[in-house]
């Protein structure tokens, strides 16, 4: 496999600044109802790129679950390395990558912790199996095997019986990422690809939108 060879050109679109809202939140959610319209499998998938105490860092796929005017709302065990990292430098990346669009969004910020009853609520709402998977998984922790993670997933099913209400675990939470910066990337031909960012004004409450060179 020749990766050297491996490239395709752009062209489906262009992004301009005349084109954009001027809050990057409600440009976000006009480009994520445009990847899921266009019917790109889960578009709410999306990079996040944490940093330990020393700077290492680490990046996995999460879902974003909410994204609304306070900023982009995910869920995860709060044991795991992702939030072992959160903990010790409460700042991360987003990456959207909507490749069949041609598009990718990337959003930096601050992240807090979300309080106990909107974590509840939406916990409340999730699949049956999600939730007994919730509790069967010490996510990041090492497992001897596949069988003992089945185990652990079977004696939840048998504390929480189907038509019971299973409670949120103690260990399980949501993040916000109060965004700080924002980037737009539109593919173009000849890699001169269209990338409009967005920066908070010293007023800290209006966005400032600049083009980037790609």
């Amino acid at each position: 496999m020749d990766l050297a060879e491996m490239r395709r050109t752009y062209g489906l679109g262009e992004l301009l600044e005349s084109q954009v809202n001027p809050d990057p939140i409600e440009q976000f959610q006009v480009w994520l109802e445009q990847a899921r319209a266009a019917g790109l499998a889960e578009p709410n998938a999306m990079v996040l790129a944490t940093a330990d105490g020393n700077g290492r860092p680490s990046a996995r796929t999460v879902l974003l679950k909410r994204v609304d005017e306070r900023g982009f709302v995910f869920y995860t065990n709060q044991q795991s390395r992702k939030a072992d990292d959160l903990a010790a430098n409460p700042h991360c990346a987003l990456v959207f990558p909507w490749h069949a669009m041609e598009r990718q969004v990337r959003v930096e910020g601050a992240v807090t912790k979300l309080p106990t009853d909107e974590v509840d609520e939406y916990f409340a709402s999730r699949p049956r199996e999600s939730q007994l998977g919730a509790w069967a998984s010490q996510q990041s922790q090492p497992v001897e095997s596949r069988e003992d993670l089945d185990l652990q997933y079977e004696s939840y099913e048998r504390q929480w019986p189907e038509g019971t209400e299973i409670a949120t675990p103690y260990f399980w939470g949501g993040y916000l990422v109060v965004p700080e910066a924002f980037e737009f990337w539109q593919g173009r031909t000849g890699r001169l690809h269209d990338r409009l960012a967005y920066r908070r004004a010293s007023s800290g409450s209006d966005w400032e939108l600049s083009r980037l060179q790609p």
